[in-house]
């Protein structure tokens, strides 16, 4: 099923971050007649120097552990914020993780690649054609939601001349620093998302909704996003619009709290070191995984976390 499915992309090639003490500063500095099992073996060593055994985190991260040992930093962010930016690079930067995870799907993927100039024209233009496009990938309804839900964030971002996603483009960069380090897509696919939402509602709830999208124009400033690091600016505006509607809360919101949870349980399994030969007997160790979330599901995962999730129920 495509939602139990891990979505991992490869992080760009880039230098290793220099190591603490002796050894190779990145991965030119290795003597090219090296074994590939030695070059991993430094590869990891490069990796441990630099791993925090009591990482010095921002008060914006929470941690938890799985049953086999391994930790879970989630670093709780607000979309449009220089500061969650900061708090993304540091963590991963003390933390040296595996893998990464996102709040991101594969129909939201292209925000890790664009610049920001792009991003903000991008989201500045929601056009018929981008419309009709919606539509015909989603159905009318959820195309319609979709355009709607977009034009919040447009809002967003021409008030305060900010990109979305900062924070997941900073995780992406910072990533493909790490030896070894996967990245892995969390969310729930949009698709999934939008049509359970448009099954929720009546059509009055759909009509009524819609004319609070349409007409929002309250001015946002810097501090005001800021000051919404406890809950995700973006989630607290559309919090705002459907708190009448606990069906499409349940479905925006706490649904994808589960399917969060799940992935970053997904992603925290217990990892096999190199070996040197296949002689050698193979060791699994208890990983380390950072995940990017907005601030508004962080109490979600806690809630979910020690429960055993199953997210088919979700996916229809």
């Amino acid at each position: 099923m495509e939602g139990e499915q891990q979505q991992e992309m490869a992080a760009e090639p880039a230098r290793l971050p220099n190591a603490e003490g002796d050894g190779p500063e990145d991965a030119s500095d290795i003597a090219p007649n090296i074994s590939d099992a030695d070059a991993l073996k430094i590869l990891l060593e490069m990796k441990m120097k630099k791993r925090q055994k009591k990482p010095n985190l921002p008060s914006t991260v929470t941690e938890f552990v799985t049953e086999d040992g391994s930790k879970v930093y989630v670093v709780g962010t607000a979309h449009f914020s220089d500061s969650s930016k900061k708090d993304v690079v540091k963590t991963i930067q003390e933390v040296q993780p595996d893998v990464v995870v996102v709040e991101l799907c594969q129909y939201r993927v292209s925000m890790l690649k664009m610049d920001e100039r792009t991003l903000l024209k991008e989201a500045k233009e929601i056009n018929l054609e981008k419309l009709q496009q919606a539509i015909k990938q989603n159905g009318l309804m959820s195309g319609l939601m979709q355009m709607l839900l977009l034009k919040v964030s447009a809002h967003i971002t021409e008030q305060l001349g900010m990109a979305p996603g900062g924070e997941f483009r900073e995780a992406f960069k910072e990533a493909s620093k790490v030896p070894f380090c996967k990245f892995h897509l969390g969310d729930r696919p949009i698709p999934v998302t939008f049509k359970r939402a448009i099954a929720a509602l009546s059509l009055w709830q759909k009509v009524k909704l819609a004319w609070g999208l349409c007409f929002l124009s309250d001015p946002i400033s810097k501090d005001d996003v800021e000051k919404c690091k406890q809950k995700d600016l973006l989630e607290q505006m559309m919090a705002e619009m459907i708190g009448e509607f606990p069906d499409l809360h349940r479905t925006i919101v706490s649904e994808r709290d589960i399917y969060l949870t799940y992935m970053l349980k997904q992603a925290a399994k217990r990892i096999e070191l190199p070996r040197a030969s296949e002689a050698e007997p193979r060791r699994c160790v208890p990983s380390v995984v950072v995940g990017v979330v907005g601030m508004g599901h962080v109490p979600g995962i806690e809630k979910n976390w020690n429960t055993d999730l199953n997210i088919q129920e979700i996916m229809r």
